[in-house]
């Protein structure tokens, strides 16, 4: 029988492992749970207040927000991946983080009721309806707190990933090519045929189609003008009112194209497009 003993690499890849981001992650979310769970139990009851007399460490209450507090963390660490992988990843908006809290906020809700009432029976005491509203609002309103602590710091290195590092594989032909948002002014179509234009004034054609590519980009940074073109917002050089309600859309890419020179929204779009550039 052959024993394999451990080796400096297997005890660094061991480390490696146990410092891994997910690992740090769920270490700082285990100090915010505890820091939280200490401040809401020593505020929550005047013996627990640390200048009396009759301060006494709250011990069972502390123990029970933390095991709470860790319920809450599970909930939303779920529901954070979903909404990470189905929005936050192609946008970070005002709506959509509303919808990720209050649907957070939904699943806390679902646990804590049965959950209370569970314990309530197994203690042998009465769930009373309006202890229970005061309880779950409170628990509602702590954990609002609780998530907005936890995922600010997440949330916001997201919104600066879709901005600035999002990147995009053109695919042509047989060929690939990854660009950064930044590198792009626009892409187009001439002749049935998508063309990306980068900001040295070159152009890449494409396999994708422009509603294929409005599909996969940050819509935060570009824009569907018309059918014809996609624009990206730093590409913007001036904005020209015109007939009808009209706008006129002047990019700083110095091509020869009609379909860039002339970019026109239509008065239907006029209101989304200033919503977006501004």
């Amino acid at each position: 029988m052959n024993i394999v003993h451990p080796t400096k690499n297997t005890v660094k890849t061991i480390w490696y492992s146990f410092n891994s981001s997910s690992a740090r992650r769920w270490f700082q979310k285990a100090i915010v749970f505890t820091i939280f769970s200490l401040v809401v139990n020593h505020l929550a009851n005047r013996d627990s207040f640390p200048d009396t007399e009759s301060y006494r460490f709250p011990i069972e209450g502390f123990l029970s927000s933390i095991a709470l507090c860790f319920l809450i963390g599970i909930i939303a660490d779920f529901n954070f991946k979903f909404y990470k992988r189905k929005h936050f990843s192609k946008k970070v908006e005002i709506a959509t983080i509303i919808w990720f809290m209050a649907s957070t906020l939904g699943y806390i809700t679902i646990m804590y009721i049965p959950l209370n009432i569970i314990i309530n029976i197994v203690a042998g005491a009465e769930t009373e309806f309006y202890y229970l509203l005061i309880g779950l609002l409170l628990t509602l309103l702590l954990s609002f707190i609780l998530v907005g602590l936890l995922y600010a710091r997440d949330l916001y290195s997201l919104y600066k990933l879709s901005i600035k590092d999002a990147e995009i594989t053109i695919e042509s032909g047989a060929k690939m090519t990854k660009l950064i948002y930044e590198d792009i002014v626009c892409f187009y179509i001439e002749n049935k045929i998508v063309y990306t234009v980068k900001n040295d004034g070159t152009s890449i054609n494409t396999d994708f189609t422009l509603n294929e590519l409005e599909e996969k980009i940050n819509d935060q940074l570009f824009f569907r003008a018309n059918r014809k073109i996609i624009i990206h917002k730093d590409a913007v050089d001036q904005i020209e009112k015109i007939e009808n309600g009209k706008l006129r859309i002047r990019l700083n890419a110095s091509i020869g194209n009609d379909v860039i020179s002339q970019i026109n929204i239509s008065r239907y779009k006029r209101k989304a497009f200033m919503d977006w550039f501004q």
